[in-house]
């Protein structure tokens, strides 16, 4: 995938940023390095050029995708693990991945666990972050503002309920 400068980027965990330039820098006994350059409202974060890959940076997803992820979060929520730890340890290998389509899955399948019963505070946590970086990407790439994304993705999410779940799910 070749980044460009200009182009909105997304890093799984700290979150949308513009590439503003390629830079050599040195950050660590290797020696000098080609890093992107990716600035956040109030600062700056290098990202090594060689570990785009890995550390999960990519594109914005395109405005034209957004239909594919608004069927993902009305379709049917997949159960999570019971086991707390399995289901930490499942929930954080999924978000590393990075892929907007993890955060939508995992957006769809946490909050439907919240419809049973209250969620645990590490999940309630989970949800929150993820529920800001989908909110987030949404918004980049709909061209809305976040709270337009926000009330359009919570919109899908009680369709989901609706359909998956009934009207008389309790609430």
């Amino acid at each position: 995938m070749g980044l460009k400068i200009g182009n909105l980027v997304i890093h799984p965990t700290l979150g949308l940023g513009d590439l503003v330039k390629i830079e050599e820098k040195q950050f660590s006994d290797e020696g000098m390095q080609l890093y992107y350059k990716i600035t956040r409202s109030k600062h700056s974060m290098w990202i090594p050029v060689k570990a785009q890959e890995s550390s999960g940076l990519r594109l914005v997803t395109p405005k034209s995708e957004l239909a594919h992820y608004r069927h993902l979060l009305k379709s049917a929520p997949v159960p999570l693990k019971t086991n707390y730890q399995q289901r930490q340890l499942e929930l954080g290998n999924r978000l590393r991945k990075g892929s907007f389509q993890a955060v939508c899955e995992v957006m769809r399948d946490l909050t439907a666990s919240s419809w049973g019963k209250p969620l645990s505070q590490t999940d309630t946590t989970t949800l929150r972050k993820t529920r800001d970086a989908l909110a987030e990407e949404w918004a980049a790439a709909a061209g809305v503002s976040i709270a337009e994304a926000t009330k359009e993705i919570t919109s899908l999410l009680l369709e989901t309920r609706q359909t998956h779940f009934g009207l008389n799910y309790p609430a």
